[in-house]
């Protein structure tokens, strides 16, 4: 199946690049048309239809989220190339977006084309352009986070998480209504990912501080669920600044 695609970068060498990158080693990668910036990209996206845009993240006359919010009555997966920015990185990892960073890695390129790929011949209904939208409008604790589960993935918003738990090469995500979900991610990508009221206690244990319903100096926290979590030594100070 090819994935009829086009790809959206202010930079001639950069578009260069990735195109060669695509023929040599994404064959199943149809390229329709390229575009330098915003104006150039929203009807280049309207005529054509693509499945999938490679979309530069920062670009004069406007981001790769302005192109987003000007094409979101169409439907197509987004990889977004990008130079390293911890904004947009928390932003793409909470709604599962496909990225992979400035200088291109072959291998990191092959990998996000071929999950793409997987999405479409699933026929995935999850549209992780509308959540990152939705969320870049929204307050850290007011957003919504995509967990990959073992059976598929689950879309929660962040305020209903209480808290999330090491599992091996698993994380725990625990919820306010009682209810948990298994993600195929490690804890360090949520330490990461999360920003106030989550806080690391424990080299496996984060919670949200707006659920904690007592700390004990023995360094023993109560959750609103009644759960019991110990706040390690290493983890002390930064839990008790938080109610500062």
């Amino acid at each position: 199946m090819k994935i009829k695609s086009i790809i959206v970068d202010d930079e001639i060498i950069a578009r260069e690049v990735l195109r060669n990158y695509l023929t040599k080693y994404c064959p199943q990668v149809e390229i329709l048309g390229e575009a330098e910036n915003i104006k150039e990209a929203v009807p280049l996206i309207a005529e054509k239809q693509p499945q999938l845009v490679f979309l530069d993240v920062e670009m004069p006359f406007g981001n790769a989220f302005d192109v987003l919010e000007a094409t979101k009555e169409f439907s197509y997966e987004t990889i977004f190339i990008t130079a390293f920015s911890q904004y947009s990185l928390q932003a793409l990892n909470k709604s599962a977006s496909y990225y992979i960073l400035k200088p291109i890695d072959i291998q990191e390129l092959i990998l996000a084309v071929n999950k793409v790929a997987e999405s479409l011949e699933s026929k995935e209904e999850l549209n992780r352009n509308k959540i990152l939208l939705e969320n870049l409008k929204l307050k850290p604790e007011k957003q919504q986070l995509i967990l990959p589960t073992l059976q598929g993935f689950d879309v929660v918003k962040t305020e209903d998480i209480l808290r999330l738990q090491a599992d091996g090469n698993f994380t725990q995500v625990c919820l306010s209504d009682g209810s948990k979900k298994m993600v195929c991610r490690f804890l360090k990508h949520f330490d990461d990912l999360l920003e106030n009221p989550f806080v690391r206690v424990h080299r496996s244990h984060i919670i949200n501080t707006r659920f904690v319903k007592s700390y004990h100096k023995s360094g023993t926290i109560m959750l609103s669920d009644h759960t019991e979590i110990e706040v390690s030594g290493s983890f002390k100070d930064q839990f008790l600044k938080v109610f500062s």
